[in-house]
């Protein structure tokens, strides 16, 4: 296996290892994945976010929103890698179950860029966005791949 093959390979892992984390809302461990000076541009809320501690308070407020398991799938990921820089782009499929038990989704689209600190990779920089109709400026949830 090439140092890229291998690269590319502990990204994907990674990655999964993140999503897990982020599915059953272990904070600590999902801010494990990132570097201390994170900067993520989520799809809800606000703009930015700059910092380990201000992601964190962000992942825990959305935390409070999701009453029934969280549906946090990885979809179809293409990982470019060196050495020690990498990043994924990937359509992720987010969503939740509501208190009747109706799984409510839609497909965001997703790129992470990660570093190699210390052996292990972290997430840099993220950012999450939703298709949106322009003219009625309501977000398309209903899109499908």
């Amino acid at each position: 296996m090439s140092k890229t093959d291998h690269s590319v390979a502990e990204i994907r892992a990674t990655l999964q290892n993140w999503a897990e984390a982020a599915r059953i809302f272990n904070i600590p461990v999902l801010l494990d994945h990132y570097t201390d000076d994170i900067r993520a541009f989520d799809a809800v809320i606000q703009t930015q976010f700059i910092g380990k501690k201000a992601y964190g308070d962000h992942w825990q407020a959305c935390s409070q929103f999701c009453t029934g398991p969280l549906v946090f799938e990885i979809s179809d990921p293409k990982i470019e890698a060196s050495d020690n820089v990498g990043f994924c782009h990937c359509l992720l499929r987010c969503g939740g179950t509501d208190a009747n038990g109706v799984e409510k989704t839609s497909w965001m689209r997703m790129t992470s860029c990660l570093l190699k600190e210390g052996g292990r990779w972290r997430i840099v920089h993220e950012h999450f966005s939703l298709p949106f109709d322009m003219e009625s400026g309501k977000a398309l949830f209903d899109l499908e791949p």
